[in-house]
């Protein structure tokens, strides 16, 4: 829970306001201008340009040194992600400042999850006329992936993914990125390449199936060669997709395929268009919800598009939801804090 005194100070207009600004972003590379304007017309701001860990770690240091009540990171999911996994490194969130997110990145699933699209200019006007008004938007919640095996540090993030999923983003991080395109278009070339590719049987290299067993409550629950298994604490993911089905009243959710299946093209249909219910676990399909997942495996492995890697020899990766913390969406201003 935040504490109170920076929500009162934000009602009263007294808050300080920090910018976490990667440039390099997706889609602010040709906007940076304009978004430059926007940012320096919040009265008092301080704004800190960061491009890189190392940048970002020493900006959110000195914006929690300076108390900064409100911080806006004006980036992709990469940029989120790193800024989440450092506050929770340096102190409980109850400490941390309100977040919001300005989406700039070539994917943005966390800001489309809290409702917040379109131009990044335009998102800063809003939160900017918000501020000014002192009309101050509810914070909405948000519970984050803490991803940890023994002899490396945590990783905390939004989502989670291993197989076809890692493949495909550690790929898109390559050459194919120089061509220019952005956003969720670009996310969904790569990805449909790739399912494009095990529909028709291709099992090696970049398609290679990964091999794991999933453990919860101490008992393996599953174990064998699957296409690919992702687990996310956001309720949509790119698109507007959510395909998951799980029923449990759980906040980590998790759904895998194996490699061997039924009617993989109408099946995929269904899982990516919301009707994964109606996918039968003998065939290869399985969703729940759930407070902890724990993964024996040896592979590389994503969070928010950034690439790890996996090894059983430091026992299983646990997975596990952190938090909630909260988030100020200025597209929600119809109501106070």
């Amino acid at each position: 829970m935040i504490e109170q005194f920076r929500i009162d100070r934000l009602r009263t207009g007294s808050a300080t306001v920090g910018f976490l600004f990667n440039p390099l972003s997706g889609r602010i590379r040709k906007r940076r201008d304009a978004i430059r304007r926007e940012m320096g017309g919040i009265h008092d701001a301080v704004c800190r340009d960061a491009t890189s860990g190392p940048e970002i770690r020493a900006s959110v240091d000195a914006f929690v040194e300076a108390d900064t009540d409100l911080l806006v990171i004006v980036g992709g999911d990469g940029t989120v992600q790193a800024v989440l996994n450092h506050l929770f490194t340096i102190q409980p969130p109850a400490k941390w400042p309100i977040l919001s997110v300005i989406p700039g990145g070539t994917t943005n699933m966390t800001a489309l999850d809290l409702g917040i699209h379109g131009r990044p200019e335009d998102n800063l006007r809003k939160l900017s006329k918000c501020l000014l008004n002192r009309n101050l938007p509810p914070l909405l919640q948000r519970h984050v992936l803490c991803i940890e095996q023994a002899g490396t540090a945590k990783v905390y993030g939004m989502f989670f993914g291993i197989g076809l999923i890692a493949r495909a983003v550690i790929f898109s991080q390559g050459r194919i990125k120089q061509l220019g395109v952005t956003g969720e278009i670009y996310s969904a070339i790569i990805m449909l390449g790739y399912l494009a590719g095990a529909l028709i049987g291709r099992r090696q290299g970049p398609w290679a199936p990964v091999q794991l067993a999933v453990i919860e409550q101490n008992i393996e629950l599953h174990r064998g060669t699957y296409t690919f298994l992702f687990a996310s604490t956001l309720d949509r993911l790119l698109f507007g997709m959510r395909p998951y089905w799980g029923q449990e009243q759980e906040p980590l959710h998790v759904t895998f395929v194996r490699q061997q299946r039924k009617r993989p093209l109408r099946s995929l249909l269904q899982l990516l268009s919301g009707h994964g219910s109606a996918l039968k676990e003998q065939n290869g399909y399985f969703s729940s919800n759930t407070s902890v997942l724990e993964l024996m495996i040896d592979d590389d492995y994503i969070v928010d598009g950034e690439s790890y890697r996996a090894a059983s020899q430091g026992g299983p990766l646990r997975i596990s939801a952190a938090g909630p913390i909260s988030f100020l969406v200025a597209n929600s201003a119809n109501a106070n804090l």
